[in-house]
């Protein structure tokens, strides 16, 4: 069950980052709206967990790094308000 649980959480993860860069791309959601920077950080924060489970750790440094990139971005938009 918890095996299961966990790739639920990845795949969830998967999807986040990828709706995120697709809506992005399609100009759908702007890179510095609040939601492409949520998407990001919870997709990214599932990768987290799903990689460490399955001891992925390349795949974890990756994905600590797009959380560490975008905490601090969505941080300064709700700063400034600028969405």
């Amino acid at each position: 069950m918890q095996k299961l649980i966990i790739d639920i959480i990845g795949w969830s993860g998967s999807c986040m980052v990828i709706a995120a860069y697709g809506l992005n791309s399609y100009q759908k959601l702007k890179s510095d709206a609040p939601a492409f920077y949520l998407l990001n950080i919870i997709g990214g924060t599932c990768l987290i967990i799903y990689s460490i489970y399955y001891n992925a750790f390349a795949n974890t440094f990756i994905n600590i790094v797009w959380v560490l990139i975008a905490l601090p971005a969505i941080y300064r938009l709700l700063r400034t308000k600028k969405y």
